[in-house]
């Protein structure tokens, strides 16, 4: 019993020595709360009250917020959103603010602050937080450079800024600065520049991500980083050099970059820790060393999409943990090793199209390609190389002969041609241009300009939509499934949308919409007149309709609208919600804002009357199996009018339509603008104002770097300067505060037109390799003033 008793106060001791089992200080709890007020209240922190128990659980769920404390003092604060991250926080935010108030936690170890919405530039303030030594703000909207202020969190071991907007260079001093810096990861931003000499050297580094961004030059040799694992810069333009790495290196891709030459076979060989190996869609050249294959520890590999030769041979060995090797789309002859075969090692998925391999199954290049290509390469022996010539130079021979006979035959028919529509116009009368017996000075000349222009619009716009007609209500029961529940795509406060298929097949979209039994039967007739009209290639048009009716007084109950289906997505999905590799082109993008503004064009003046103040948003441009993009809701005239008999706001710019409708529909198409060029998803008006002032902050100064940290990663690289430019400031116009200085849509179409000649030349001399800027030859002529 005695010696119970003596132990009794080093238990005591020890226990008051766990985390958690004081409470939290009144001050820190103050702290917290204001953190949740900051944020905006987000619902991962609902559960945080002034009564709640922070250090003893009370304030964590997991895995989206949690709280360590150590004593009364919390070291570690955890608030993770949504995976998919959070649109902006509110105008009033300020990171700055937020930092402040974070100071007031001054044994604050870890800080994970993840898919918040924060937005500002990255604070220098963070400095305060002497003791941090993890630091995670992934996902959010952070922009401007990485400030100086973090060299002097001296104890900061990771460091992780994925998924934001920070711009400039990797600072210099981050190697030196920060002797403990073990995880540096700055993935998915807008980044340029170069890779500083003294990332080569910093002590601690184990995992270097910098994918995803724009920076060139080679890599600093980094044999000396004896502790560095990983290593992810796939997605820049660095290269030609293969980067220099010490041999405990777990992870290396290089994917999407610039390197080229062969690779250091013996160098890669020694790797004996090596996991992952991609490096893919680069330029290497030269024989594959097959020594890869047979590394220990080696799980993934992928040269796809380069230039490799060799002949690979059956005795090859393996190593026993791969998983999957991707060896398309090189120049790889021979057959795939025996032991990659199915029949060897069933569990390693390969891939090995587009080589020169013994297959026979379709999958590689044909024989021809792949000599001339080792012949480009120089991998050819000097005997093949002349029996390749002979043949070349035979080839051409009949090809000269054939391309002068087809020559002389077509301009002697051209000149036969020529001499007997020369004989037929001697004697054909000239017809007048404009057939006088068919005009009337009962109608006035511009109604029938007006007539003219809409008929060409509907007829090119309307080229392989079937004629508009009405339907039987018999055919859409029976393009529904009598209008199954299995059918409906959504509903509304006007009505049901259903998915239909006609009875020849083709797939159309339903509209099923309430009537109100006062409205009469000349309404009807408006509308439909109207509605027959919207039959454009960048509509999503209409096909017919059908009336239900009431049996006892056969009046109109119910009206079907039929309009055609699209089916490849809406354009947010090839966007800022669009997956790698789905997503669309800066020349794609341009081309769908061109389509949406000739969509526009016509809405407003291609039918009398116009539909005006149409609700735009990028969530309803509809994409085609071509990409042509198609507005999929605008303003039916019946939907207003059915919204002002149930007392409803109907469309609230009706009456302005006159007067600032066009104008409206220009500010809907900016913040479409906004999101392609950003590839932030934008959904509320907030969102709209905030990535507003981070354009008009990108284009304040004539500086690349600032334009750049604003665009859309997936095509930062892909864009020509001046194109881009344009459409910033296409973009900037239509979101003009007031109304009246917004742009006419043919200005803008006249500006998106232009941005798309300047693209499309800029890539022709990228393929033609001059190289020499495309914005030194072109002249801009914009109709926007500066």
């Amino acid at each position: 019993m005695a010696a119970s008793v003596c132990h009794l106060p080093v238990f005591i001791f020890f226990l008051a020595l766990l985390p958690g089992t004081t409470p939290l200080q009144a001050s820190q709890t103050w702290t917290l709360l204001k953190v949740q007020q900051l944020l905006n209240r987000p619902p991962v922190l609902s559960h945080w009250r002034r009564t709640t128990d922070f250090c003893g659980g009370g304030g964590t769920v997991a895995p989206s917020a949690s709280i360590v404390c150590y004593g009364d003092t919390v070291t570690q604060l955890h608030v993770a959103g949504a995976a998919q991250g959070a649109p902006p926080l509110p105008l009033n935010f300020s990171i700055g603010a937020l930092v402040t108030t974070l100071s007031r936690l001054p044994d604050l170890k870890v800080l994970t602050l993840s898919g918040l919405g924060l937005w500002g530039p990255l604070p220098g303030k963070l400095e305060r937080l002497a003791a941090l030594e993890i630091v995670n703000m992934s996902g959010n909207y952070l922009y401007g450079p990485i400030p100086r202020g973090l060299s002097r969190l001296r104890s900061l071991q990771t460091l992780i800024l994925d998924d934001n907007m920070i711009g400039g260079e990797v600072p210099g001093w981050i190697g030196t600065a920060l002797p403990s810096l073990a995880v540096l990861s700055l993935r998915n931003n807008s980044l340029s520049g170069t890779v500083p000499g003294s990332l080569g050297s910093a002590p601690s580094l184990r995992s270097l991500v910098l994918a995803s961004n724009n920076i060139s030059g080679n890599l600093p040799d980094m044999r000396g980083l004896a502790n560095l694992q990983v290593l992810d810069v796939g997605g820049n333009s660095l290269g030609p050099a293969f980067p220099r790495l010490g041999r405990k290196v777990a992870s290396v891709v290089l994917s999407r970059n610039r390197f080229g030459g062969g690779l250091p076979a013996a160098e890669l060989s020694s790797f004996y820790l090596l996991e992952r190996l991609d490096v893919s869609r680069n330029s290497f050249v030269g024989p594959f060393p097959p020594a890869l294959l047979s590394l220990p520890n080696l799980r993934y590999l992928s040269i796809a999409g380069n230039r490799f030769t060799g002949t690979l041979s059956d005795k090859v060995p393996c190593g026993d943990n791969l998983q999957l090797v991707d060896l398309s789309s090189n120049l790889l002859s021979g057959s795939a090793p025996g032991c990659l075969r199915p029949d060897g090692k069933t569990e390693t998925v390969v891939l090995s199209s587009e080589n020169c391999l013994d297959r026979g199954d379709g999958s590689q290049h044909p024989s021809p390609f792949c000599q001339n290509q080792a012949l480009a390469v120089g991998i050819v022996s000097p005997r093949e190389r002349k029996k390749i010539g002979r043949q070349a130079g035979f080839i051409a021979g009949i090809v000269m002969a054939v391309l002068v006979a087809v020559s002389l035959v077509g301009a002697m028919a051209f000149f036969a041609v020529r001499k007997m529509t020369m004989e037929g116009a001697k004697t054909r009368p000239s017809a007048p241009l404009v057939d006088e017996q068919s005009s009337s000075s009962a109608y006035p000349s511009k109604l029938f300009a007006d007539a003219r222009y809409i008929s060409q619009t509907v007829k090119l716009g309307a080229l392989g939509i079937p004629p508009y007609r009405s339907f039987s209500l018999v055919e859409l029961e029976a393009a529904t499934n009598n209008f199954a529940n299995s059918c409906l795509l959504g509903q509304d406060s006007y009505g049901e949308m259903y998915l239909g298929k006609l009875g020849n097949g083709a797939p159309v979209t339903i509209r099923s919409l309430k009537v109100k039994r006062n409205q009469s039967s000349q309404s009807f007739n408006r509308h439909i007149e109207t509605i027959s009209r919207l039959r454009h290639r960048h509509l999503v048009s209409a096909l017919g309709h059908c009336f239900e009716y009431d049996l006892d007084d056969s009046t109109v109950t119910q009206l079907y609208l039929v309009f055609e289906y699209v089916q490849n997505g809406n354009l947010r999905s090839r966007i800022s919600q669009g997956t790698e590799g789905r997503k669309l082109s800066w020349g794609q993008r341009i081309s769908a804002a061109i389509g949406v503004a000739k969509g526009i064009q016509f809405l407003h003046g291609g039918i009398i009357p116009g539909l005006f103040g149409n609700n735009l948003r990028i969530n309803n441009i509809l994409l085609d199996q071509n990409h042509v993009a198609k507005i999929g809701s605008y303003n039916i005239p019946i939907l207003g009018e059915a919204a002002k008999y149930e007392g409803g706001a109907g469309s609230k710019h009706q009456t302005d339509s006159t007067t600032l409708g066009d104008k409206i529909d220009l500010f809907d198409f900016g913040v479409i603008l906004l999101e392609l060029v950003s590839g932030k998803p934008i959904t509320s008006i907030y969102e709209v104002e905030i990535m507003k002032e981070l354009l008009l902050w990108a284009m304040a100064e004539e500086d690349r770097a600032r334009r750049r940290s604003f665009v859309d990663p997936a095509v930062n690289k892909t864009c020509s300067e001046e194109s881009l430019r344009t459409v910033m400031e296409i973009c900037l116009g239509c979101l003009a505060k007031e109304a009246v200085h917004r742009p006419s849509v043919e200005d803008v179409l006249w500006n998106l037109q232009f941005a798309t000649q300047v693209q499309d030349d800029w890539e022709g001399e990228i393929w033609s390799g001059d190289g020499s800027p495309v914005s030194s030859r072109v002249t801009r002529s914009s109709r926007f003033s500066r």
